[in-house]
């Protein structure tokens, strides 16, 4: 099978690529150009896609004896990924770039390029499993090494990219990962592993928002409307949030608030009590299933963070749409989060969540 890895320059996806030319396919590197004015080097762990990383991936590729390319797809990256982040956060939603990367970007730009030139398929080095049914179809799964499973962020793909998906490192643990890069004598086997959002190199997401949308003023409010102080940009805050606030006045009963609502069109965040971030009902839009989508209510583990606990769940599927009924309340769920949805250790499949709420009828009937 001839094969496009994707190599960031990290271990991971050297190890990925190796792992392809030895289970005999006919493998080419290629490095993907995200950034239209990429640094020459990497100054911490994160952030992607420097000149330095693109080098890194060329040299294991040079050691692995197969061809490597870099493929510029940055005006795609920043209108589909970066452009998405920046209006969801106008919108007063919390996006995950990382899934929209995936959907958009390496399950789609690249697997698209990849099939219009000849190859059958693309290998990446997240962490998650394919696993082959008796009737040939494929499903998503849980990676062995729980601390770095990736499904989440895979949650996007579809039954057609997972036919085209390779994820060698899904049945290895991160640590073997390292000692094996190490064994084939690669020089990124103690490369910093990449973490947090990768366009925004200095972790500071509130500031680089406050440069791409500007300082936009309002207020702070309680649930009942009085002006508890002012913010700088509502964009900033996210559902569920309680530090960096910086309120006037403590709350009457010395209780810690939380931001539990962001009106961007009155331009104000809403704080109060942990009691009222708890939900037991999401709605989701934009539903993707790595496979048929379910019929009817079907039993589902909901899993609505990247690195999130898995809750106990049912979820009924109404076309683009699906509603999700938890078993216990969560906290901090935020409109533009993803909710990924699981049967075991399955990806069943994914949705944008756009509401969620508290239905008391139903903890009641429990």
């Amino acid at each position: 099978m001839r094969v496009v890895a994707a190599m960031s320059g990290g271990v991971d996806s050297a190890v990925a690529a190796a792992r392809m030319i030895d289970a005999g396919h006919d493998v080419v590197g290629v490095h993907l150009a995200l950034s239209q004015s990429a640094a020459t080097l990497r100054e911490s762990a994160r952030g992607c896609c420097t000149i330095e990383d693109a080098g890194d991936a060329r040299r294991v590729a040079d050691q692995l004896g197969i061809p490597f390319y870099v493929w510029d797809m940055a005006e795609r990256f920043k209108r589909d990924v970066v452009d998405d982040f920046v209006a969801e956060y106008a919108a007063g939603r919390t996006p995950n770039p990382c899934l929209r990367c995936n959907e958009k970007i390496k399950f789609a730009a690249l697997l698209d390029k990849a099939l219009a030139l000849g190859f059958d398929a693309v290998a990446t080095g997240h962490y998650a499993q394919v696993v082959e049914r008796p009737d040939g179809g494929r499903e998503l799964h849980r990676a062995v090494d729980p601390a770095k499973d990736q499904s989440y962020v895979l949650g996007v793909l579809d039954a057609e990219q997972l036919a085209r998906a390779f994820f060698p490192l899904g049945d290895t643990h991160k640590p073997q990962v390292r000692e094996e890069a190490a064994a084939r004598g690669f020089y990124v086997a103690r490369k910093p592993d990449s973490h947090d959002i990768c366009f925004i190199q200095d972790g500071d997401t509130r500031g680089w928002l406050g440069r791409a949308l500007g300082e936009a003023p309002g207020e702070i409010v309680d649930t009942d409307g009085t002006v508890l102080g002012e913010h700088r940009g509502a964009f900033a805050y996210t559902v569920g949030q309680r530090r960096g606030l910086g309120l006037r006045r403590p709350a009457a009963d010395g209780q810690p608030r939380y931001v539990v609502e962001v009106r961007p069109e009155a331009n104000q965040v809403v704080v109060g009590t942990a009691d009222l971030l708890g939900v037991n009902a999401i709605t989701g839009e934009h539903a993707r299933w790595c496979g048929p989508a379910p019929v009817g209510v079907v039993t589902v583990g909901a899993q609505v963070r990247a690195h999130g606990e898995e809750f106990a769940a049912e979820a009924r599927a109404d076309g683009n749409r699906v509603e999700v009924r938890l078993r216990e309340r969560i906290r901090g769920v935020a409109p533009g989060q993803s909710v990924v949805l699981y049967e075991g250790t399955r990806v069943v499949g994914s949705a944008t969540i756009v509401a969620s709420r508290l239905e008391r009828a139903r903890e009641a009937a429990r």
